[in-house]
């Protein structure tokens, strides 16, 4: 059975994108019409709700709510479209989406309604998460992880390096002679380092120990400024490396890092309503007996 929600949606981008086309190719013979048309305009509504009807397929109804759903779920490419080809598509979309259920509906099958529950429950348990993990990001909840995790927090030091990766250590230890004998380290890193670095010189930014390997930050930890160090072997390969800079920062501004702080309190209010919720509930599992391999079986969930 395929995914309904994203076959949805990737014939509601073709939908559009089509649209687009027809509209661009029909614009001429089109602005002439919309001229002709523009003193019987009917004027904009003011009764909208989600319940309005837009469209009708075969008498079922087509609602404003049910082309906003649509809307929302769409990529962020296509929510930028002009509201009127984005209108037309969403609908288009809809009334496509309707005569093909309609059709569907003739001929529902045992595996058809076991994914259309799996999929309510899918929808109904992420929405629960989604409003358990809103209602739990506030202002005060943000600045107490804030406090907790800065507040007391020490300036640390950040070091700023250049590194040429090579595959050997007889490579490493050749480009090391070769600086240490006055060739530009910039110039070597660009020929020679195997890394995405490369293209800048070798020039790996500002950045605090703990964001790299062990063997890497510690000698980067004892070097001084200007000095060139290596070989250092890590699981990437041989290192030489030199120190730029280094310098001391404070702790960060709380709009700094206020998303990151927000993105942890989502994840723990989820995890902590999951389980409780798991907790609570009255769980009976009925598996003696059953091979795991089943689910591989096919057949257990009848013809398409």
């Amino acid at each position: 059975m395929p995914n309904l929600t994203k076959l949805f949606a990737s014939v509601a981008i073709c939908a559009m994108t089509a649209g687009i086309a027809q509209a661009d190719d029909a614009k001429a013979p089109a602005a002439a019409a919309d001229a002709a048309k523009s003193e019987t305009v009917a004027k904009p509504r003011t009764d909208l709700s989600a319940d309005t009807v837009v469209a009708t397929v075969n008498g079922q109804d087509i609602t404003l709510g049910m082309m906003q759903t649509v809307r929302d779920g769409l990529p962020a490419q296509y929510q930028q479209l002009p509201d009127d080809k984005l209108f037309q598509g969403v609908l288009e979309q809809l009334i496509q989406q309707t005569a093909l259920a309609q059709l569907e509906e003739k001929r529902i099958t045992q595996r058809d309604k076991i994914a259309l529950e799996v999929q309510k429950r899918a929808y109904l348990s992420g929405a629960m998460l989604n409003y358990t993990a809103d209602k739990a990001v506030t202002d005060e909840a943000v600045q107490k992880a804030y406090d907790a995790k800065y507040a007391k927090a020490e300036p640390t030091k950040e070091y700023h390096a250049a590194h040429i990766i090579v595959k050997t250590k007889e490579e490493a230890e050749k480009i090391k002679k070769e600086i240490d004998n006055g060739a530009d380290f910039a110039e070597l890193a660009k020929k020679n380092s195997t890394d995405g670095a490369a293209a800048n010189g070798g020039d790996l930014g500002w950045f605090k120990l703990d964001a790299m390997v062990k063997p890497f930050a510690d000698e980067v930890a004892g070097m001084k400024d200007g000095e060139v160090a290596g070989p250092i072997q890590t699981q990437y390969g041989w290192h030489v490396v030199k120190l730029l800079g280094t310098k001391m920062v404070d702790a960060p501004k709380l709009a700094d890092v206020r998303k990151k702080l927000e993105g942890d309190i989502r994840q723990e209010a989820v995890q902590k309503r999951v389980k409780a919720v798991v907790g609570e509930a009255k769980i009976d599992k009925m598996t003696d007996g059953i091979d795991p391999s089943v689910l591989k079986d096919q057949s257990i969930l009848g013809s398409n």
